[in-house]
């Protein structure tokens, strides 16, 4: 495993997931998810009081954990990427949505299934661009 591209393909796929976050979760569907959870009073931090520094680190061990996948696995294309990020944001999104679900009342069904489509959707773009990273400059058999 090439550490460097390891390394820097984790930054960048931190990066690109905590800007697809805020752009999926944060606009696309906030009001979405903030009609499907279960009216809890004060679940919904607002951008002022957001702990700031654990989602920069919760970003950046996704994107360390897609980064780590995708060079064990040899991945060196935006596609090969694209389907590895998909099928490891299914997986681990499923397995932590249905876990919260099962424990808390936060939200219903609507939303465990919104949230985990939009995983797949952000992790295979995660994915796709980790995996182009990681492909530059290799040379295409011809």
């Amino acid at each position: 495993m090439n550490t460097n591209k390891f390394l820097l393909g984790g930054i960048i796929g931190g990066i690109a997931n905590f800007f697809l976050g805020w752009l999926v979760w944060g606009i696309l569907l906030m009001n979405l998810m903030k009609e499907n959870s279960n009216q809890a009073t004060g679940v919904f931090r607002s951008e002022d009081n957001m702990i700031w520094w654990a989602l920069i680190v919760g970003n950046l061990a996704m994107g360390f954990l897609l980064s780590y996948i995708l060079a064990k696995g040899n991945v060196n294309s935006a596609g090969g990427g694209a389907v590895t990020g998909a099928v490891a944001g299914l997986l681990i999104s499923i397995g932590i949505d249905c876990m919260m679900y099962a424990q808390v009342d936060l939200f219903n069904t609507k939303a465990l299934m919104i949230d985990v489509v939009a995983s797949v959707a952000v992790s295979a773009i995660v994915g796709a661009i980790i995996g182009w990273f990681n492909g530059r400059g290799a040379k295409v058999a011809v």
